[in-house]
């Protein structure tokens, strides 16, 4: 059992709080109210970044303190909607959230995943007609052992994971945020997930 903070009661951390308590953790959610990020971060072993990625960083950067030591797991995607209110552009062009997290949080291990998919498929990954992939970024092999262990507990196989290497490559991860409003407009809001052929 693991002690897990989630940072954002909406669709995405409502999901993953309510799988992964069901699979046996310890979960507390940290709404809006003034100090309850703080609070619930300071008792976590691992913090789930999982608010809007346009105030992530200047939001976790307040709890420098409580996160120090700590794994963050970041499942945030740093854009600009457009007037539709879907991605349109990326705010860290040239860098990514969670190189920006880390570099603001240098005693906190970052890790990068679950961003290159819709909220459903996080913890259901099984319902897609093929496998998808989730992608680890970060800098710390032990921290993403921890994540892997957790993405196993939602439900996904080890062949699904993949380690792409130290936290410049969620970049990439980052920057397929791009092909959502496009696959949405094409298909409707259906779960999918970026998934690599092999």
């Amino acid at each position: 059992m693991t002690a897990i903070a989630v940072l954002g009661n909406g669709r995405v951390g409502g999901n993953l709080a309510t799988a992964l308590a069901r699979a046996g953790h310890e979960v507390t959610v940290a709404d809006r109210t003034p100090g309850a990020a703080a609070a619930a971060a300071r008792t976590a072993q691992v913090v789930i970044n999982a608010t809007p990625g346009a105030g992530s960083l200047d939001r976790l950067a307040a709890l420098r303190e409580e996160l120090r030591g700590k794994i963050l797991l970041d499942v945030a995607n740093a854009t600009v909607d457009g007037p539709d209110g879907l991605p349109a552009r990326l705010i860290h062009p040239g860098s990514s959230l969670a190189e920006q997290l880390q570099e603001a949080l240098p005693e906190t291990r970052v890790v990068k995943t679950l961003n290159t998919m819709l909220f459903p498929v996080m913890t259901a990954p099984a319902t897609l007609s093929q496998a998808p992939d989730a992608f680890l970024s970060g800098e710390d092999p032990q921290a993403k052992q921890i994540v892997c262990e957790l993405l196993v507990d939602l439900g996904w196989r080890k062949e699904w994971i993949t380690d792409l290497g130290g936290i410049e490559t969620a970049r990439a991860t980052e920057a397929a945020i791009l092909f959502v409003p496009h696959v949405i407009r094409s298909s409707g809001f259906a779960p999918f997930a970026i998934s690599i052929a092999r």
